[in-house]
């Protein structure tokens, strides 16, 4: 469809839960081209696709909703008791209507590809390093569900942490600053799976002060926004949006994915999920003509006629009604990905539905139009339909089940901080079971797992410092923590 701002004397219809209600909504941008993401009415929230070898479909918790499970989506909840000041939104929204196209499939077929690459990144699989060991050391407290951390690249070396309602916090030498860097709680709806959900600072910040969030909006709907820091204060946003560069229809109020970063390429890496429920009852993960169960690729430097950015060359982009965002397919919820800054590789960490966590690893030009797999595969494994053919489908460098307590995977990064023995290891978490383990990237296409930490965290999200410093967040404690070698 076309690049159309929705008239905004219309209110909203919030269709996830499959009740309506009225609400005041966000300005939103559709993506142009085909459906972005369909909601049905008649859809059940619970469908009971058939899997010939899962019995019905379930869904497995996920990061936040294991956290906030007591806790009902609201448009603008309560913070918690802080003795920090807490200043009022500082944005307030225009009631528009929500986009409530529908498009129940089946759409173009992403499919197999006889030349998938391998997975993995470059490396040997002899070479056998012993995996590290470590622990965690507090950095700072008194957050509020914190989701999310990302710096800024400006040489600053502050920590910008996510909080769900919608505010971004800032850590400047250790220290959690009282106020805000920015507070959109009043352009969010939060709990769930849903809130302030990314962050990423554009490669020239230091100079321009350009940043983008990815956060559910007051419709249930994925929106992707830019932002300016201000010109008095470097720990202070303007809180008036740029503009909304992208919005994603979402089906269901699960698997909203969230995760944004700049690639070694300069282009914003969006990671969407797939539109939630339980089991991708839509097919997203596998059509083309959505921007659900993707990584998205854009360039925000550039421009179309019918677009607030450019398109980079992805190549779905030649391929019958796909949207010319399409980076990857066939992912689940990849809540959380990262780029290795010495190598470039891509590293996702794909939630998975009852059975397999998975991660996914491939250099990040070799990732340009794969296909990952669901919900044709969950990890290495036939979903829809057993035995199956899995040829043609980028397979996870490494999965886990969740018989120890797991349900979640928690993508983090290469650690590329001081520590020899913790440098070169890709590390990753659950959320569910707190669980911390390690991939030696060099290892070939299936490396060993090994467990690294058992914590009681909730971890949530993993972040880099601007020195290669890797720390986690605990939504349920409202800590940010350090990984250090034991």
């Amino acid at each position: 469809m076309a690049a159309t701002l929705i008239p905004r004397t219309l209110r909203c219809l919030l269709l996830p839960t499959l009740v309506v209600i009225v609400a005041a909504c966000g300005t939103t941008q559709t993506s142009p081209g085909p459906a972005s993401g369909p909601v049905s009415p008649a859809l059940s929230a619970e469908p009971s696709p058939s899997h010939a070898s899962h019995g019905p479909a379930t869904d497995a918790p996920t990061p936040m909703a294991t956290e906030l499970a007591t806790a009902p989506p609201t448009a603008d909840p309560t913070p918690e008791p802080s003795d920090e000041p807490t200043p009022e939104p500082s944005a307030t929204p225009e009631p528009v209507a929500c986009p409530i196209e529908v498009d129940e499939g089946p759409g173009t077929v992403a499919g197999p590809d006889s030349d998938a690459p391998r997975p993995g990144v470059v490396g040997d699989a002899s070479i056998a390093r012993e995996p590290p060991t470590i622990s965690l050391e507090q950095v700072v407290g008194g957050l509020s569900k914190p989701i999310g951390i990302a710096n800024a690249g400006d040489g600053s070396g502050r920590l910008f942490v996510l909080e769900q309602a919608g505010r971004i916090r800032v850590v400047a030498d250790g220290v959690l600053l009282a106020e805000p860097f920015l507070t959109i709680s009043s352009l969010v709806t939060s709990g769930g799976e849903r809130g302030l959900l990314g962050l990423a600072f554009h490669p020239d910040y230091s100079t321009n002060g350009r940043f983008f969030v990815n956060y559910t909006d007051l419709c249930g709907n994925t929106a992707i926004a830019e932002y300016r820091v201000s010109d008095d204060d470097p720990n202070l946003a303007d809180p008036r949006p740029v503009e909304i560069l992208l919005q994603v229809v979402q089906p269901f109020p699960n698997h909203n994915g969230g995760g944004l970063a700049f690639g070694p390429d300069g282009m914003l890496y969006i990671a969407t999920g797939d539109g939630g429920s339980a089991g991708d009852p839509l097919n997203m993960g596998q059509r083309l003509d959505t921007l659900l169960g993707k990584l998205l690729r854009i360039d925000v430097d550039g421009r179309e006629s019918d677009r607030p950015y450019g398109l980079p060359g992805n190549r779905f982009a030649s391929r019958h009604l796909a949207h010319p965002e399409i980076y990857a397919t066939g992912l689940r919820n990849p809540w959380r990905f990262s780029f290795d800054r010495d190598t470039g590789d891509l590293w996702i960490g794909d939630v998975g539905q009852g059975g397999w966590e998975e991660i996914d690893a491939l250099p990040y030009e070799a990732a340009n139009g794969v296909n990952f797999g669901w919900n044709l595969l969950e990890g290495r494994d036939c979903y829809v339909e057993d035995p199956c053919d899995t040829g043609g489908y980028v397979a996870p460098v490494a999965v886990y089940d969740h018989r120890d307590g797991d349900c979640a995977v928690t993508g983090g990064y290469v650690h590329r901080g001081q520590a020899p023995a913790l440098r070169g290891w890709y590390l990753f978490a659950d959320a569910c079971s707190g669980t911390f383990r390690a991939i030696d990237p060099l290892a070939g296409a299936a490396p060993p797992v090994s467990v690294v930490l058992q914590s009681s965290l909730a971890v949530v999200t993993f972040g880099e410092g601007e020195d290669g410093e890797l720390y986690v967040a605990d939504i349920a404690g409202g800590g940010i923590h350090r990984i250090v070698a034991r």
